[in-house]
């Protein structure tokens, strides 16, 4: 059998049964292979569903409110996508009909839907034959076929998406495109691959050279920007509270927060108190400051690591524009900052 003959009939055998499996519709497709860019499908899955339950179709996506997406995404990550979703289902809905392109250029003219997602719409909701690439694809390719080639590098992309092309099964593309994702999702795993049952293992080049844990390549590392957050939780006497929405470009637009200090560097409790006297004195009547968590909240994003503490702040003055303590959980927040609300605010 040809390489794309194994992958298939190794997947007809081994496919986790999915709900965005069991659909040629472009909409839930698109919804599962944006949120499942970065998450892992026993994490996506209640959020496909979630999504679903609540926008069932790309009008009901189109009408919601922007904050109602963003709440349903919380926890994700990456909100940016979130919002492209939405802004393309109220074009898609305004311009098109409500109708998806049926082809994979024209899948590329919209916002958020790069060629490894036009590619999955095209493929499985249309069986275009084009050809996937993600980062299971680029790993069975790689150590199947032995390419060194530095998959960060810029001239990756075009070679890497040439041999999948090549490889790919024309006369079934969303087969094969679902299975030789699944084979990296299941196989041909990132770390400790179970090789000798693999279907494989008496051609592919990785295996052969020693070169499992060698391939693919990647040599360029993400420089991480380490930052200081200090969210301060205001609270007045009737347990009112203030939240802002991030409209800067950056991490978590649109989301909101607590007033936020930041500082440059490690600081210790003392001077960050001090720091918040001296900043906020003027605008609040502060009674007392206190931390929640002594110990800083480490979270990390792809570019940032975030050292994150909280703070308990008593006002005498009422808060002008405070909202009650327990209307916060109807808020999209970052998923740090509402964790913090769920685990230590009494709602």
């Amino acid at each position: 059998m040809t390489f794309s003959q194994k992958i298939t009939s190794w997947y007809s055998e081994h496919k986790r049964e999915l709900p965005w499996r069991e659909t040629k519709d472009p909409y839930k497709i698109w919804l599962s292979e944006v949120i499942l860019q970065q998450t892992r499908v026993a994490q996506g899955l209640p959020y496909y569903q979630n999504f679903i339950n609540n926008f069932p179709t790309i009008f009901d996506l189109a009408q919601a409110d922007q904050q109602q997406v963003l709440k349903s995404w919380q926890g994700l990550g990456y909100y940016s996508r979130a919002r492209n979703l939405h802004h393309t289902a109220q074009y898609i809905c305004e311009n098109l009909g409500g109708k998806f392109p049926d082809n994979y250029t024209d899948l590329l003219k919209l916002k958020g839907i790069g060629s490894y997602t036009a590619a999955a719409i095209a493929s499985f909701s249309y069986e275009e034959p084009v050809a996937v690439l993600d980062g299971n694809v680029y790993r069975v390719l790689s150590r199947y076929f032995g390419i060194e080639t530095d998959i960060s590098s810029f001239k990756a992309k075009k070679e890497f998406q040439q041999l999948a092309d090549e490889v790919l099964d024309k006369t079934q593309p969303s087969v094969f495109n679902q299975a030789i994702m699944e084979f990296g999702a299941l196989q041909c795993v990132p770390k400790n691959p179970d090789c000798k049952k693999c279907i494989f293992k008496n051609s592919c080049f990785a295996l052969q050279k020693n070169k499992v844990d060698q391939l693919p390549v990647k040599l360029k590392k993400t420089k991480v920007t380490q930052r200081f957050l200090n969210y301060l939780v205001l609270l007045d006497e009737n347990q009112n509270t203030i939240i802002k929405k991030r409209t800067q470009n950056g991490i978590w637009k649109n989301l909101y927060e607590f007033p936020l200090l930041e500082v440059n560097q490690k600081t210790d409790i003392e001077d960050l108190m001090q720091k918040i006297t001296e900043n906020y004195s003027n605008e609040y009547y502060i009674d007392n400051i206190s931390v929640f968590n002594q110990k800083e909240v480490i979270h990390k994003l792809s570019h940032q690591e975030l050292h994150i503490r909280f703070w308990k702040i008593t006002v005498k003055n009422n808060l002008k524009d405070g909202i009650p303590l327990s209307e916060t959980v109807n808020y999209p927040f970052p998923i740090v900052i509402f964790n913090f609300i769920l685990s230590n605010l009494t709602i």
